[in-house]
């Protein structure tokens, strides 16, 4: 399975939601709480081209938020995108 990395910061809904969804599929991730790095959510942005939380980055791919995370869920996609 492919490395994945969730970017969070504190008291984001999405952030759980994310983190919740990711763990009921028992599916393995890293996560990046990035709530008082600045330096680091400017290198996120930088990466991702994005500023909200969170970030879900599989393999060094950005897939996108929570959004992005439950629409490739729910057409049964995310597997194919965590396969090796």
């Amino acid at each position: 399975m492919k490395q994945v990395t969730v970017y969070t910061t504190d008291f984001c809904p999405y952030c759980s939601s994310a983190k919740t969804l990711l763990a009921k599929r028992s599916i393995e991730y890293e996560e990046v709480n990035l709530a008082r790095d600045p330096d680091g959510r400017n290198k996120l942005s930088e990466l991702t081209g994005m500023i909200t939380f969170p970030q879900i980055v599989i393999e060094g791919e950005t897939l996108g938020g929570f959004q992005e995370l439950l629409a490739a869920d729910r057409a049964g996609k995310l597997s194919e995108l965590l396969a090796a």
